[in-house]
């Protein structure tokens, strides 16, 4: 194994606090995976990681080669894709929420693949942000408006929502014709951000102005199924993305409200960790996202807190 493949086995070790899973992502065996960290110390003169029977956790040493390594490893990467022949290739290892992949992703991804064959994808699936670096996870795709200042935001399109409650919960508590007739005995489905815990209030754009808009609550829940489920059975109002709203239109199972007070549009937005240098195949990808989201009618320029759709 040469010094680069060596720098390339650190550095998933480091990201990966294992020699187990190190070894998986990049298809090798644990003994090779262990031999190379030990030859790399040895050459070195000095331990990069401590290891006991649970954890791999980097030295100071440790710390300093992997920043150099990602520098370096990350130089070698763009000058080789700077040649024309140059086709990214390898393994992307993307987190995605559900509502998204099948929507968006997993539709258009053939075309991707067929245009980069030598690509592959590893695709997890989770609403809440995870550990980029711990769990080797190259990005994440994201609807709602990021908190964590830690990683790199690229910025995707607004999604257009809209305002829903079911038939029986409308007639019930009756049809609003403005928000302030919310205040008058309705409902909403909570939903709790993963960011702070607290329940997200409704939002509107009343003539350009943004309005929030808290109402009691029975029900309150974290995922983006249960959400929608949940006005489908008379739980209260919820305001989703219009392109999974239309579905439930579509079978009768809501009718929107308040058409002419939307909420804002849901920030789409890819997320990565700012210590890598945007690699080719990660970059291939990200343009690719763009004009798969492009193809879906873009929402008011106003973002809103957003729900994660």
């Amino acid at each position: 194994m040469d010094r680069l493949d060596a720098m390339r086995v650190f550095v998933r070790v480091m990201e990966r606090r294992s020699f187990t899973r190190a070894a998986e992502d990049l298809g090798l065996p644990r003994s090779t995976v262990t031999d190379a960290v030990k030859q790399t110390e040895a050459r070195l003169g000095t331990r990069l990681l401590q290891r006991t029977t649970r954890h791999v956790t980097p030295t100071l040493d440790g710390e300093a080669y992997h920043l150099r390594c990602l520098s370096i490893l990350a130089e070698v990467e763009d000058a080789e894709s700077a040649f024309s022949g140059a086709v990214p290739k390898g393994t992307l290892r993307i987190d995605v929420q559900g509502k998204l992949a099948r929507h968006f992703v997993l539709p258009n991804l053939k075309d991707f693949l067929r245009r980069y064959p030598g690509l592959s994808l590893q695709m997890s699936e989770g609403d809440r942000l995870v550990d980029l670096v711990q769990d080797g996870v190259d990005c994440v795709l994201r609807a709602g408006t990021p908190q964590d200042s830690d990683l790199t935001v690229r910025h995707i399109t607004l999604l257009p929502q809209a305002t829903l409650a079911s038939p029986e919960y409308l007639a019930e508590h009756g049809v609003p014709t403005h928000p302030d007739d919310l205040l008058a005995g309705h409902r909403m489905v909570g939903f709790r951000s993963s960011a702070t815990g607290g329940t997200l209030p409704l939002e509107f754009l009343i003539n350009g102005t943004l309005r929030q808009i808290s109402l009691p609550v029975s029900l309150s829940v974290n995922g983006a199924d249960s959400y929608s489920a949940a006005a489908v059975h008379g739980f209260g109002l919820v305001q989703i993305p219009r392109y999974h709203a239309d579905l439930l239109l579509a079978a009768g199972s809501v009718r929107e409200v308040l058409p002419e007070a939307p909420p804002p549009g849901m920030a789409v937005s890819v997320l990565y960790p700012r210590s890598r240098q945007l690699s080719p195949r990660l970059r291939v990808f990200i343009d690719w996202l763009v004009t798969v989201f492009a193809a879906t009618p873009p929402a008011s320029v106003r973002r809103g807190t957003g729900h994660p759709f």
